[in-house]
C-alpha cells in the first residue's frame, strides 16, 4: 500500500456523531451548485438560443455531468481512503505534483469565486438600498461584504458540521423562492408562446441550431461547478455510501431546477423579450410578468439567500482542499493547522484574508477582479478532467476491482467524463488557458517550498517537465499580456 493509500482507523462513536450525514452532504452539493447563476438563466439561455436549442444544450450538459457525478460516486466507494475529492484522486492517479496542481487550481477558483458571491449579494441588495450600487462594489457594499465574510469565517471556525447544518437551512431557504417561481410560472405558462419559433427559424440572427446550442453550452459550462462538493468533504462523512448518494441527488435536483427555470420562462416571454432583460436576476423580471412587482421582490430576496448559502458552502470547500493537501505535505504546514473544533483554521484564515484583499481590489478595479475570476473559473475544470481520467485509469487497469467484476460502465463513465471535461477546457478558449498557466505557475515555488521543508524532493521525472511546461506557458501568457498593454498605449 502506497503513502497515498493508508487505511483509515475506525472512528469512535463520539467522532462519528460529529460527522456529516446524507442531508448535510446533499445540501453542500446543491448549495454549492445553485448560487446566483440560476437567477440569471432566463436571459442567459435565451440570449442566443431558441427553446429547442436550450433543451438540446441541457441534454448534452446533463449527460456529461451525469458521467462526472457517477465518477465521484464510484470513486467515493472504490477508493474510500481518498477523502479530499479532486485533489486526492489527481494525486493518487498521477503523482504528487499533479495532485498539488489540482488542489492549487481548485483553491484559487474557490476563493476567487467567493469574492464574486459576496459582491453579488450586495449588488442584489442595491435594489432595496441603492447606495450598494448595481455592481456591489461601492464603499458601503465592501464594508457590508467584509462583515458577511468574517461572520461566515466565524461560523466555519465553530466546526464544519455546525457550518454544514446552517447550510442545510440556507439551502432550504434558497429553494423555497425558486420552487415558488417554478409553480407560478408553470400556472401562467402559455404553450402557443413557448412553441412559437421553437427552433429559432423566425429569428435569423440566432444562427443555425448548432450555433444556438453552442451558445447555451457557454452558459451551462459553469452552473454545475460544485458537483464534487460531497467528495471534497468526504473525510467528514459519517457513511462512505452517502457521498455518492449526495452527489447523484444533488445533480438531479440542480438539473431539474435549471431545466424548469430556463424552459418555463419561454412560456411567459418570447426569446427576444427574454434576451432583452437585464442579465442579473432576470428570473425576477419573468415572475413580475406573471404576478406583478411582488414577484420581483421575492426572487431578489431569494437571490440574496441563495448566494449567501453558496458562499458558505464554498468557504468550507476553499479551506478543506488546501487543509487536506497540507496534511500530506503538498502545501506549507500552516494550511494544515486545526482549531479545537477540528476546523481547518490555518487554511481558512489564509483563504479569507485573500478574499478580503480582493474585495478591496473590486472597490478600485472591478474589471481586474472579473478577469481573474474568469481565468480561475477555467482553472477548476482541470481537477474535473483529472478525476475522470483517474476513474478511467482504475477501470482500465482493474485496480480496486474484484476478480471477474464488471468494469464496462466505469470505463464508459470515466472516458465520457474525461472527454467532456477536456471539451469544457477547450470551450473556455486558449486565452483563458494561457492565463490559467500564470496562476498555476505561482504555485510551483509554493510546492517546492512545502516539499523542501519536509526534506523531500519536489520534482521527479516527468513532474519536472510538467513544471517547466507550466512556467513556459505562463511566460508566454505574460508576454501576450505585456504586448497587449504596450499596443494599447
Amino acid at each position: 500500500m502506497s503513502v497515498n493509500e493508508t487505511s483509515p482507523t475506525p472512528a469512535s462513536p463520539a467522532k462519528t456523531s460529529k460527522k456529516l450525514g446524507l442531508v448535510p452532504l446533499v445540501a453542500l452539493v446543491v448549495g454549492s451548485m445553485i448560487g446566483g447563476g440560476v437567477f440569471s438563466l432566463p436571459q442567459n439561455m435565451a440570449k442566443g438560443a431558441s427553446p429547442a436549442a436550450v433543451i438540446i444544450g441541457w441534454l448534452i450538459t446533463g449527460i456529461g455531468m451525469l458521467a462526472l457525478a457517477f465518477v465521484y460516486q464510484g470513486l467515493s466507494t472504490r477508493k474510500p481512503h481518498l477523502d479530499a475529492g479532486p485533489y486526492a484522486y489527481a494525486r493518487a492517479g498521477f503523482g504528487d505534483f499533479v495532485g498539488f496542481n489540482s488542489a492549487w487550481g481548485y483553491w484559487l477558483s474557490a476563493w476567487l469565486g467567493n469574492v464574486s458571491y459576496v459582491v453579488l449579494i450586495f449588488g442584489a441588495l442595491s435594489y432595496f438600498y441603492p447606495a450598494f450600487g448595481a455592481e456591489g462594489n461601492t464603499v458601503q457594499a465592501i464594508i457590508g461584504a467584509s462583515v458577511v465574510l468574517w461572520v461566515t469565517h466565524a461560523l466555519v471556525l465553530m466546526g464544519i458540521r455546525q457550518a454544514a447544518i446552517i447550510n442545510v437551512v440556507t439551502t432550504i431557504a434558497k429553494l423555497a423562492p425558486i420552487a415558488l417561481f417554478i409553480l407560478l410560472v408553470a400556472i401562467a405558462f402559455n404553450m402557443p408562446k413557448f412553441s412559437f419559433d421553437f427552433w429559432g427559424t423566425q429569428t435569423p440572427e440566432l444562427g443555425s441550431i448548432v450555433a444556438q446550442v453552442k451558445s447555451t453550452m457557454l452558459v451551462t459550462l459553469w452552473v454545475f461547478i460544485g458537483i464534487e462538493g460531497a467528495s471534497v468533504v468526504s473525510g467528514r462523512a459519517a457513511k462512505r455510501a452517502d457521498i455518492g448518494r449526495a452527489t447523484i441527488l444533488g445533480f438531479v435536483i440542480a438539473l431539474s431546477i435549471y431545466l424548469l427555470v430556463s424552459l418555463l420562462s419561454f412560456g411567459l416571454m418570447s426569446q427576444t423579450e427574454l434576451a432583452g432583460l437585464p442579465a442579473a436576476a432576470s428570473m425576477a423580471n419573468v415572475l413580475e410578468q406573471a404576478v406583478g412587482p411582488w414577484g420581483s421582490v421575492v426572487v431578489r430576496i431569494g437571490l440574496v439567500i441563495s448566494v449567501a448559502g453558496a458562499f458558505l458552502s464554498w468557504t468550507v470547500f476553499a479551506a478543506e482542499i488546501p487543509y487536506r493537501a497540507a496534511k500530506e505535505g503538498m502545501l506549507p504546514a500552516v494550511f494544515a493547522t486545526e482549531n479545537k473544533n477540528g476546523s481547518p483554521a490555518g487554511a481558512l484564515w489564509i483563504t479569507n484574508i485573500f478574499v478580503q484583499l480582493f474585495l478591496f481590489v473590486t472597490l478600485f478595479s472591478n474589471s481586474t477582479y472579473l478577469a481573474l475570476f474568469y481565468i480561475a473559473s477555467t482553472a477548476i475544470l482541470v481537477p474535473y478532467v483529472l478525476s475522470g481520467a483517474y476513474a478511467f485509469k482504475l477501470a482500465l487497469s482493474g485496480e480496486g476491482y474484484g476478480e471477474g467484476e464488471r468494469r464496462g460502465r466505469d470505463l464508459f463513465n470515466g472516458a465520457l467524463a474525461t472527454l467532456y471535461g477536456a471539451w469544457l477546457v477547450y470551450a473556455a478558449g486558449p486565452a483563458y488557458l494561457l492565463m490559467c498557466a500564470i496562476l498555476y505557475a505561482v504555485g510551483v515555488p509554493v510546492y517546492w517550498y512545502a516539499r523542501a521543508k519536509r526534506g523531500e524532493k519536489a520534482f521527479s521525472g516527468i513532474e519536472a517537465w510538467i513544471g517547466i511546461g507550466i512556467v513556459i506557458a505562463a511566460l508566454i501568457a505574460a508576454y501576450e499580456m505585456w504586448t497587449g498593454v504596450i499596443s494599447a498605449l
